[in-house]
């Protein structure tokens, strides 16, 4: 038997207890990028396909013969014997590193290459060793998580435990593996959990185990002693289902999820519990919910790994053309020369054929710089950047609960600036998942959250009245106070419903320090409500609702729950107070207790109406609350009846629901309440802005329809004058079809024509379905975000996850590629942070390509002046430098630190994402243009120079066309056209910081130095060989002819340019440079669009959104004790 208990031995056999370490990590249960073997051996579900799973209890050896899997969850890529092959294998699959190594291969061969192998193997090394060092430290952290999370147990891991184990759980703990319940500490089996990580919901759900295993109670023995045997399904994604027969003691007893505790789950209410695991790891209906890991590339990734082939053909091509015009210029001209340079033993037979093949390949070795592989170096470093700002930001850094922002990939962040759909959870996303009090309309009057003539809001209410008051409860409006005071009959008896009318759990540990467990917020926010103005509710039993109005109590007897259901949307209790009344007390949708009223209400409820369309217009959750007072007879005839219909076989759930609908009349209206679901701070200003940003957000929830829309109209996606809504309910049989491969792109299509779609009663895997379905059909980036284990899932699937690290626990933020506290955050990570990151590399990339365009294409024009030789225009060592230190810093920073608009404007001019949508600023097109330009500039850089030199003397009247001197004055041209000028650098950096400075004007010093160093004296005389360009430098640059060639090639090549440049910014302005004018102009700075970021009113009278539970109400438990503690009553 694998028991876990407290540690000893009990007859031999040896128990333990899982414990948690802390509530920091108890929710975090090892949930975290996986290897893609990982992956596969979960979608496998094992060796074989199960039909069926047989489970025996404290039999490890029936049950392995099956291979179920462990419990254990792998959350890393790598191991130290599997890194090397893996990672270089990953990294091979980028076309330019497996590019480089062929190239490197070929300088090997000594009769093609012109260049030593060394020019291509340091960088090559560079790029392979920085990315694995990346990868290894990001695999790290993410393995760190894990062992921290699985190493939070004292005696026994959670990692440790296996299918058939039987495993206690105590208040408050996290379920790690779907259990079978077979015992509790309370009344007939009865445990309570929460389901926060698996629907987003915080209400309890009860449990209830089998009551043949309920009686094994915590008897050690016994529980060592079982060994009944599962027969059930096999493992699924469905977490509201599941079937499945226990066979113990010659007997046979049906299962089904009410006797399920899942992974993820938290043990709530309850003292302890017992459990036979079913389902263990991945084979859990959580992590079968959460989706296959795929390895994340950004659209530019893949855009430049096209554009390489692209090059590399293009490269071919100019090898070809080269190695043709080889072979022509050796049979036709360079037989005359043998006699001074005779051919080497290779094409010593005279075959110029073989002399161009050879060529060829040395043409390719020469002008491989083309595509350096310094690029993919600089991309890194420019990406890391970018995260470590993200990392830096105090604005996005939450200070109450000491959480940065962080960014866990550094791969992703140009794509946020490309984001067009965002999948948003409900529940701890959107909402802080508190509730609260805020207004009410007793008796036609209203109450809370009075304003004075200057805009502040009033004190806060004093209850140091009442001693049993939550002193965290707040309320604006001390008039309510005063009538309860003046025990105004209709004030009291609205709260004295509240009081009664529920099916909350009192909880006291200490005299006066009440905790609720309430099935829904909503309820619990109300009762609270009731506790504060004086009237407690402190204890119940079976029979009885003890409450303390204002100090005095006060025992109700409590004779019917008429339960809530999703037909009915009201719920009611018939109580006897002390004096012998019988009352019935109802709360629920308006719509449906206004048809129930007495018609001597009609005043009151025209009134009340406009109050709750009041409430209903501030986005608050709105109730009805109505109660009657019964004659005595006839409840007893009633309840008669009552009792006959609930023993019934036949129709027992209309014949109630036709009783209760029979007695729910001539009610009298007491009024009505309005909660506030209380949204995170600035929610509504950032789903606004976002949407101006042309982003469309789409909310996925596991919550109720009802409570889904009221979150839409607080959140301002939803608006009375919108006739483009959608709204998809996961748990109907629509849903379920729309998902099938031949109605989805129905479903898409006119989910796109929507200005706002909520998903709601979603299951983890439908929301990954939906953003699958948009991810792959409409090639937009896709953002999913999300602060629980049933987010993980859509997190994964999205091109972009974020994880919001709130009250469910850590699963969503170990699964993310960005976290931060709020989602507030999430406009700046996107509208700064993203479109600065997207802007910046579109930028470097366009630069880079073109000046390496302009760099290596040189060697193309010399070709056709050097009988196609291969011989390279510059010196080695500039060949070398030129990427690597001459013009990497100046592209690099401006890669880095460049803001085309400030932050404040990105926020005031939303429109200015668009470019990053529509994928403007880099793209084919765009790298068509920098070639262009790029062969435009490596043609002026050479025929410049080689006119002016035909023509030119020294001062001396020595002839200036040396091909030394010659190759200074090119590599001087593009250095200063490259680093100063041209590429934009110099003209269009926006942003310009004393970086910039440095690297720009340092660069060009840096080239000097080096050039005149390099082509000193003293090198030459150290290595002759190495340094053969002795004095060239001194020498041409001293002539201030050669200084006219470098100003007249610099003017030519970047006079056009500009024009072209202003030309366009004033003939066709993009937004950008709208912004940029007006911001230069404008004395103010107050963006045009400003009024639509205010919180829109609602006006109609869609209201009551009382978020009740979706399931049946616990009406019926609490009145037949089961869930009463035996000393309760």
């Amino acid at each position: 038997m694998r028991l876990h208990l407290p540690n000893f031995l009990y007859r031999g056999i040896p128990v333990h207890r899982l414990q948690l370490h802390g509530q920091c990590r108890r929710k975090t249960l090892g949930y975290g990028r996986r290897s893609p073997d990982t992956m596969a051996s979960w979608s496998n579900s094992d060796i074989h396909i199960e039909e069926e799973r047989h489970v025996r209890a404290n039999d490890r050896n029936y049950n392995d013969k099956f291979f179920y899997a462990d419990n254990h969850i792998k959350t890393s890529k790598y191991n130290v014997f599997t890194f090397l092959p893996i990672n270089l294998f990953e990294q091979f699959q980028r076309v330019a590193n497996a590019y480089f190594l062929v190239l490197l291969i070929l300088q090997l061969i000594p009769e093609i290459s012109s260049l030593p192998w060394v020019t291509t193997t340091v960088p090559l090394v560079m790029v392979l060793v920085i990315t694995a060092v990346k990868d290894a430290t990001d695999d790290y952290v993410s393995q760190l998580w894990a062992l921290i999370i699985d190493y939070g147990l004292q005696n026994e891991k959670w990692m440790n435990v296996r299918v058939g184990d039987i495993i206690k759980l105590e208040n408050n703990q996290f379920v790690a593996a779907d259990i079978l319940l077979l015992s509790s500490s309370e009344p007939y089996g009865l445990c309570y959990i929460e389901t926060a990580e698996l629907d987003g919901e915080t209400n309890l759900k009860v449990r209830q185990a089998l009551t043949v295993t309920s009686e094994l109670g915590a008897d050690i023995l016994k529980l060592a002693e079982f060994n009944g045997e599962v027969i059930c399904e096999a493992p699924n994604n469905k977490l509201d289902k599941f079937k499945g027969t226990l066979y113990w003691r010659g007997s046979k007893f049906p299962l089904d999820n009410e006797k399920m505790l899942l992974r993820g789950c938290v043990l709530r209410n309850t003292d302890w519990c017992f459990g036979m695991v079913i389902f263990a790891g991945l084979q859990t209906k959580l992590m079968q919910n959460c989706g296959r890991t795929t390895l994340k590339r950004t659209s530019i990734d893949k855009l430049m790994n096209t554009l390489v082939l692209w090059i590399f053909g293009f490269l071919v091509c100019m090898g070809v053309i080269l190695a043709i015009g080889n072979t022509i210029w050796e049979q036709e001209v360079g037989r005359s020369f043998q006699v001074y340079l005779p051919w080497e033993r290779p094409v010593s037979n005279n075959n110029a054929v073989f002399s161009g093949f050879l060529t060829f390949w040395s043409y390719i070795i020469i002008l491989n710089t083309v595509v350096p592989i310094s690029l993919y170096v600089s991309v890194e470093v420019i990406r890391l950047g970018h995260s470590y700002f993200i990392n830096w930001d105090g604005k996005m850094y939450y200070g109450q609960k000491d959480t940065p922002a962080e960014a866990r990939t550094t791969t992703l962040n140009e794509e946020l600036g490309q984001v067009e759909f965002i999948f948003s959870d409900k529940t701890g996303t959107l909402t802080q998942n508190i509730m609260v009090f805020n207004k009410c309309s007793i008796n036609g009057n209203t109450y809370g959250r009075f304003f004075s003539h200057f805009g502040l809001q009033t004190a806060c209410v004093d209850f140091s009245f009442n001693p049993l008051s939550d002193r965290k409860f707040t309320f604006h409006d001390s008039s309510l106070v005063e009538a309860i005071k003046m025990e105004e009959p209709s004030v009291q008896e609205f709260f004295r419903l509240l009081a009664l009318c529920h099916t909350v759990m009192s909880e006291e540990k200490n005299e006066g320090d009440l905790l609720y467990q309430a099935q829904s917020p909503d309820e619990g926010a109300l009762v609270s409500a009731a506790r504060n103005f004086g009237f407690v509710f402190r204890s119940r039993t079976p029979e009885t609702i003890t409450l303390y109005e204002m100090g005095t109590a006060v025992t109700y007897q409590l004779l019917a729950i008429l339960d809530f259901n999703n037909v009915r949307k009201r719920m009611s209790v018939i109580v006897r107070n002390p004096a012998g009344q019988t009352k019935l007390y109802c709360k629920g949708a308006d719509t449906i207790i206004f048809d129930r009223l007495d018609p001597s209400n009609e005043d009151l409820m025209d009134t009340t109406s406009e109050h709750l369309n009041e409430f209903a217009g501030e986005g608050l959750r709105t109730l009805a609350l109505a109660y009657k007072v019964l004659d005595r007879d006839f409840f007893e005839e009633w309840m008669t009846r009552l009792l006959l219909a609930s023993t019934v076989m036949e129709n027992r759930e209309q014949r109630l629901a036709d009783l209760y609908e029979e007695i729910e009349t001539g009610l009298l209206l007491l009024g009505a309440t309005a909660v506030e679901d209380k949204l995170q701070e600035g929610v509504p200003e950032t789903i606004a802005c976002l949407t101006l940003a042309n982003i469309k957000i789409w909310v996925l929830t596991g919550d109720k329809l009802e409570t889904a829309m009221n979150i839409g109209y607080s959140c301002n996606m939803l608006r009375d004058d919108m006739n483009e809504v959608f709204i998809i309910s996961g748990h109907t049989a629509a849903e379920a079809h729309a998902l099938e491969p031949e109605l989805e792109q129905v479903l898409l299509e006119t989910a796109c024509l929507c200005k706002t779609v909520i998903c709601c009663r979603v299951t983890p895997m439908q929301k990954a379905q939906v953003v699958e379905l948009v991810k792959t059909n409409k090639m937009a980036v896709t953002l999913a975000i999300g602060d629980g284990a049933n987010d993980v899932s859509m997190i994964r699937t999205a091109h972009i996850g974020v994880g919001i690290s709130g009250q469910e626990g850590m699963q969503a933020v170990l699964a993310s590629d960005y976290s931060f506290a709020q989602f507030r955050y999430l406009q700046r990570l996107l509208l700064v942070h993203g479109r600065w990151s997207y802007f910046r590399m579109c930028n470097f990339l366009f630069y880079f390509f073109y000046k390496n365009f302009a760099f290596t294409l040189v060697h193309f024009w010399f070709g056709f002046f050097c009988g196609f030789s291969a011989q390279t225009v510059y010196d080695q060592w500039f060949i070398t430098l030129f990427n690597i230190v001459y013009t990497s810093l100046p592209v690099l920073a401006m890669g880095l630190f460049d803001q085309d608009v400030n932050e404040a404007n990105s926020h005031r001019y939303p429109g200015l994402y668009r470019p990053g949508q529509l994928n403007l600023l880099f793209n084919k097109r765009q790298f068509f243009l920098c070639t262009l330009q790029g062969i435009v500039t490596s043609f002026l850089l050479f025929f410049v120079p080689y006119g002016a030199f035909s023509l030119g003397v020294r001062a001396d009247g020595l002839h200036l066309s040396d091909q030394q001197s010659f190759a200074v004055t090119i590599a001087t041209s593009l250095v200063i056209v490259v680093i100063a000028f041209q590429s934009d650098i110099g003209l269009d950096t926006y942003y310009w910081t004393a970086v910039n400075h440095l690297f720009v004007w340092g660069s060009l010093a840096v080239y000097f130095a080096i050039l005149l160093a390099m082509q000193s004296d003293g090198l030459f005389s150290i290595f002759p060989s190495q340094f053969p360009y002795i004095g060239t430098a001194r020498s041409c640059l001293a002539q201030w002819s050669v200084w006219l060639v470098i100003l007249l090639t610099t003017a030519v090549c970047v006079l056009p340019g500009m024009a072209v440049r202003f030309l366009k910014t004033d003939l066709y302005p993009t937004l950008t440079d709208k912004v940029a004018k007006y911001v230069h102009k404008a004395s103010r700075k107050q963006g045009p669009r400003e009024q639509n970021l205010r919180r829109v009113r609602r006006t109609s009278s869609r209201r009551s959104g009382y978020a009740f539970s979706h399931q049946q109400g616990y009406g019926e438990l609490i009145t037949s004790g089961k869930n009463m503690k035996v000393g309760q009553y």
